[in-house]
Parts: structure tokens; sequence; C-alpha cells
């Protein structure tokens, strides 16, 4: 499947990058749990402190056109999976041509562009699925995610209604060429994000 892919970072770990499965509902909440009470309150804006099993389910369930999620994932020496990071689009039911996105990285992976290795990923699949603008809310606190969106070409606007919050937005090329020009090569080098 052209989603699947395995990329390395500097230090040549590999990672492999895959989109998510019906059955990754127990991957995704330990990954919820790894993840810092901030990086949790970065992703979902909400304090959760567990996964509730009707959004772990959904999170899992993805067509690959209205809702797609990637996951990043190391592997032990014992062949243990553990996920490291998310990305995902859903499409706007009211706008086709629009979908929402969401990130999330560990806190030990990340500033290893683990998250702009993902974005791209979900730009490429999104131009091939007839998408032409991506969006998303953010705290303005998070300036890493603000970094990452700057790099990618996001334009970022802070709310009028809530001075701690922004919203991203990047019209994207629907040329296939254009799409495919952005393409890393399989064995990349992940370049630091700060």
């Amino acid at each position: 499947m052209h989603l699947i892919d395995v990329v390395r970072m500097a230090d040549g770990t590999p990672i492999t990058i895959r989109p998510t499965l019906p059955q990754d509902v127990t991957l995704l909440r330990t990954f919820f749990r790894t993840l810092s009470d901030e990086s949790r309150y970065r992703r979902f804006m909400n304090p959760l402190k567990e996964l509730p099993d009707t959004l772990a389910e959904r999170f899992a369930d993805i067509d690959y056109h209205r809702h797609l999620a990637l996951l990043a994932e190391v592997f032990d020496d014992a062949g243990q999976e553990t996920v490291i990071a998310e990305a995902r689009y859903v499409i706007d039911e009211s706008d086709p041509g629009t979908c929402e996105i969401a990130l999330a990285v560990a806190d030990a992976w990340q500033s290893h562009g683990i998250a702009r290795a993902l974005l791209g990923r979900l730009e490429r699949q999104a131009v091939a699925s007839g998408i032409r603008r991506m969006c998303a809310d953010m705290l303005i606190s998070n300036r890493a995610m603000r970094g990452l969106a700057v790099r990618a070409g996001y334009a970022i606007t802070v709310s009028g209604d809530d001075a701690e919050m922004a919203r991203l937005e990047k019209v994207i090329p629907t040329s296939p060429i254009l799409a495919s020009a952005g393409r890393r090569p399989r064995d990349m080098h992940f370049n630091n994000l700060s």
C-alpha cells in the first residue's frame, strides 16, 4: 500500500508510517496514555485523562478518503510496536473540499521532524482525495505546532473570540505534478524542528 513507509531518523532509527487499522484501538489508547498532560491538552484542547472508548474506536475506523489517520511507530528488539505519533484528517461534512487536521507526537519523540513527515503525507493524500483546503484549531501557546505550520505554509489567524486560540489554514495545490513534487525519498532523514 502506498501509505506504508519506513523512514529513518538522522541516527538511523527506523520509523514505520502506516494507516491506522481497526485493531489499533489498544495501541492508540497506550499512545494517548504516554502523552504528557500538556501534550494531551494541546492535541484535544481538553484535559482528558483517558481516551474514551467511542473516540478510540472512531480514531481507528478510517475510510482513506473522508477520514485518514496515519501512525508513526517503532519496534523494539522483540518486535513489539509502540506508536510514537499520530496524524489525521477528517473531511468537513458541510464542505467536502476542506478537512480538519490533528497531530500528536509522543513527548520523547518531539522535535525530530516526525510531525512534518506525517503532515506531508496527509497533504499528499488530501490532494489525491480532492481536498483543496486543510485547517486546524490550535492553542496559540503551542509553539511547536505554530512553527510546523509556518514552515509548511499554513496561514495562522488568531481567534477574535478567544485570544488563546488560533486557526491554521492552507490551500493545497490540486495538480498531481505539484503534489508529487513534495515527495520525500523512501530512506529520508528527519530534520530537527527546533
